[in-house]
């Protein structure tokens, strides 16, 4: 299938391993062009180094904390620089830590925020005047099947991608008009270093070792296993595509039938 990215620029934040990782290679195996970003400068270059080998594609890297506004404002300012335009925009970010409510004080919260929240709204306030410019655009948040049913000690995570979740839909009708769609992907269970740390965390907490924890999480897996980063990638490429044109607002989970309700 071709999914029409021949030509279109992609920007893709938290893109030097994992779910970012794997997104930006489908994205690039596609035909786009890149923009990525990640705090730690020899990885990303890395990583846009290995993308370039493998697909050909034109690949910038910027080192940016996308917690920070004026790191986003500089990460665009050099992608626009580079290509002329923005047509795709991938949002992510690490995961904030995992504990309850008591655990977390007003600094935690606010550096949470910044990281999960702020994030997709500087981001997207700086990529959307050119896609509604050129009536064309597509905006996906990777957010997380904690938005649909919220996992205990990830009290940060299930508030701030819930308020993403709440964003990316009521945009969705505004830029709607324009050719402009805007999406929720949410990653269940994946092979990443992010769930390593989960179960590290989980593993404390209840006194268990990490390979129980994760243990725990396949066996609530209908297909018992956890999901691999290119199978989110896979629906990731899709959703930032031509053939998706008439997909918006939605919050599509890759979770290997964890979420156990009907929406």
């Amino acid at each position: 299938m071709d999914l029409g990215l021949k030509g279109k620029v992609a920007l893709v934040a938290a893109a030097s391993k994992g779910l970012g990782r794997a997104t930006a290679e489908e994205l690039a195996a596609e035909g786009a062009s890149l923009i990525l970003c990640a705090r730690t400068d020899a990885t990303l270059q890395q990583t846009c180094a290995d993308i370039r080998a493998a697909t050909g594609a034109r690949v910038l890297g910027v080192a940016a904390d996308v917690a920070s506004p004026a790191d986003v404002a500089r990460l665009v300012q050099a992608g626009l620089a580079e290509f002329g335009q923005i047509d795709i925009l991938v949002t992510n970010a690490g995961g904030p830590p995992a504990g309850t409510f008591a655990q977390h004080d007003a600094a935690t919260w606010d550096a949470a925020t910044r990281l999960l929240l702020t994030s997709v709204v500087e981001l997207t306030r700086a990529v959307l005047p050119g896609m509604k410019e050129r009536g064309w655009g597509r905006i996906l948040n990777v957010t997380s099947i904690a938005v649909k049913q919220p996992i205990d000690g990830l009290l940060l995570s299930n508030s701030l991608r819930a308020a993403v979740t709440g964003l990316a839909r009521t945009l969705a009708n505004e830029v709607a008009p324009f050719g402009i769609t805007v999406n929720n992907i949410l990653p269940g269970y994946t092979r990443t270093e992010r769930v390593e740390r989960l179960a590290s965390a989980a593993a404390t907490r209840e006194g268990i070792t990490p390979d129980q924890a994760s243990e725990r999480w396949t066996n609530e897996i209908p297909m018992r296993r956890l999901g691999e980063p290119r199978e989110f990638a896979a629906l990731a490429a899709f959703l930032c595509s031509e053939r998706a044109s008439y997909i918006t607002g939605t919050s599509t989970a890759v979770d290997g039938g964890w979420l156990k309700g009907l929406f």
